[in-house]
């Protein structure tokens, strides 16, 4: 199974979106909570080419984008294999 790894924050609704969408297909995440902490913000943006927003979602190591992107990926038949990898 891939490691995924997810940055958000507590009242983020894409952030809920995202690990509903992640959740509903068994798939294990590690969730960074960057609400309350500014070095990790910081190593979110610099991992997301400078991208601010939450959720960022990264699919072992490669950075996917955020919910839109991942449920783009869903839609097009791609998570799936990325999820199984």
């Amino acid at each position: 199974m891939a490691q995924i790894e997810i940055y958000t924050t507590p009242l983020c609704g894409f952030c809920h979106a995202a690990k509903r969408l992640l959740n509903s297909k068994d798939a294990g995440f590690t969730e960074i909570d960057v609400s309350r902490d500014g070095e990790l913000r910081q190593k979110m943006m610099d991992r997301a080419n400078g991208r601010h927003t939450v959720p960022q979602i990264f699919i072992d190591g490669t950075h996917v984008g955020g919910f839109d992107d991942l449920a783009a990926l869903e839609r097009q038949g791609k998570l799936d294999p990325m999820l199984a990898a």
